[in-house]
């Protein structure tokens, strides 16, 4: 993340257009991507937990997502901050693009609400994995959205001739992605560790309840 911010600040030169503002553009696009990623990922071991019954993949999907949201949210505040500052606008609700994001975000912010309406089990696992599966299919709608639309809030930068932008810029918009996938990477694996530990605890302490009140019930009885 540091060679990313001083490749952005120090070595990429500021765009004719818009300036300096414009060099939010390599945190806001990792961003999203790292958002896609996450959300891909997380349908990827709702799958695992639905064909395969593979252990413990419901609890990474749910962390996934969770990150995910997180990166989604940063996405539309730095994007609403970029409009802001080139555009003069924080938000329009005519850009197709903004609006199907921000149905992608809501969409995966309503699955903690479906996954904590039901009582831990089987059946909170499953329904939480269908849903993930559902949301996926939002992602390329998404993506391809802003791909195929060419207005003043999401100019096409990437084009099939390649980058539409100097050597210099492109390498710094490399580097910030690689950062931003590197930062969602460590706080999944840091959020799934704590997960995996609270659940841990929790299964010894309800294993340590019933022989509590076995030891109970002789002295009791003694008495």
């Amino acid at each position: 993340m540091a060679v990313a911010i001083a490749l952005i600040f120090f070595v990429a030169p500021e765009d004719a257009d818009q300036g300096i503002s414009q060099k939010i553009f390599y945190f806001h696009v990792p961003i999203a991507l790292t958002a896609y990623a996450c959300f891909g990922w997380g349908a990827w071991k709702a799958l695992r937990h639905l064909w395969e019954r593979e252990p413990g993949a419901d609890l990474e999907s749910y962390t996934a997502i969770h990150q995910g949201v997180i990166f989604g949210a940063l996405t539309l505040v730095t994007g609403s901050i970029w409009a802001r500052a080139s555009w003069g606008v924080w938000w329009t609700w005519s850009s197709n693009q903004l609006v199907l994001f921000l149905v992608l975000f809501l969409f995966y912010c309503a699955y903690f609400m479906l996954r904590y309406s039901v009582e831990p089990g089987p059946q909170r696992e499953n329904l939480s994995a269908v849903y993930a599966l559902f949301g996926v299919v939002l992602i390329p709608v998404s993506f391809f959205a802003i791909r195929l639309a060419n207005d003043f809030i999401h100019p096409t930068v990437f084009t099939s001739r390649g980058p539409q932008m100097s050597g210099t810029m492109f390498t710094a918009f490399c580097v910030a992605l690689a950062a931003m996938l590197a930062l969602a990477f460590t706080f999944y694996s840091v959020e799934l560790v704590g997960k995996r530990v609270d659940a841990r605890l929790r299964e010894l302490r309800a294993a340590e309840r019933p022989a509590t009140a076995a030891r109970r019930v002789p002295e009791a009885v003694a008495r």
